[in-house]
């Protein structure tokens, strides 16, 4: 997800503002959701959380008068819906169910509360996400709408993140292309039966060098089909394509080291 996103870190400057003295690891908490139940970790003790155990720890609302645009997107990695109060959430999602080697999600992990400059500070992260190389703590918003105060508490969630050996990021915004190309093959991530055996002949001609998309499809003996059963391999990471560049029949697709172990997997 790193390569795709655009991340602020504007924010570290905001950290000789945090209230960052002896034991603070001790003295700022975090309040979890686990069914009804509030439940309070200081900020040394975040490695005791049983992440896969929490709820959001506040809800998300729905108002005709609201400026935001909360909703649910569902995740194949999860096979669940997961909450977003924005686009820019609802996109950082999507981008993850392809790109992060996710394992779980928790939207609005959990409610930071710190003292900075003498006064109380709180901060609700957007996500926590569970990826293989370890726990991932994100912030969502774009770079013309963070303010002195979100930058603040985006210092203070980035040393928390550090305390608890996580990593953090203020996604911004995305690489040029890279979010169109995602939705596209997104449209296919689901199970796709395949009683024609198109994914099989899509395998075996992208095997021995790339071809455009374009090309490739037309190797089946029904491309219309084989468009969508390209997608689904490529969501799946059985073949790959530059996300660097628009998406389109000249796009170059390559079998992926996923792929060349199809007929083991199958």
């Amino acid at each position: 997800m790193d390569d795709l996103a655009v991340a602020s870190t504007g924010f570290t400057a905001y950290s000789q503002q945090l209230d960052l003295g002896e034991q603070w690891p001790a003295r700022w908490t975090t309040t979890w959701k686990v069914g009804r139940t509030s439940v309070v970790h200081a900020v040394r003790d975040l490695a005791e959380v049983d992440v896969s155990q929490c709820t959001p720890v506040r809800r998300f609302t729905w108002r005709t008068d609201q400026y935001h645009r909360p909703g649910l997107e569902y995740l194949v990695t999860t096979d669940r819906h997961h909450g977003f109060e924005s686009f820019e959430e609802e996109r950082l999602l999507l981008v993850t169910d392809f790109a992060a080697g996710l394992v779980e999600a928790l939207s609005q992990p959990f409610r930071l509360r710190l003292r900075a400059g003498g006064r109380r500070v709180e901060h609700t992260p957007d996500y926590l996400l569970l990826t293989d190389s370890g726990p991932y703590l994100v912030d969502v918003r774009p770079a013309d709408r963070i303010r002195s105060a979100d930058a603040l508490k985006f210092a203070a969630t980035a040393e928390v993140a550090l305390a608890a050996g996580w990593n953090y990021s203020v996604v911004t915004g995305w690489r040029r292309y890279a979010l169109g190309t995602v939705d596209a093959l997104s449209a296919e991530r689901r199970d796709l039966p395949d009683v024609l055996g198109t994914q099989g002949q899509l395998i075996e001609a992208v095997a021995h060098e790339p071809m455009p998309f374009g090309d490739l499809v037309g190797q089946c003996r029904y491309p219309a089909i084989a468009r969508a059963h390209a997608s689904h391999l490529m969501w799946h990471r059985y073949m790959g394509v530059d996300l660097s560049g628009p998406y389109g029949d000249w796009s170059l697709v390559r079998l992926a080291e996923r792929g060349r172990r199809w007929g083991r997997e199958r």
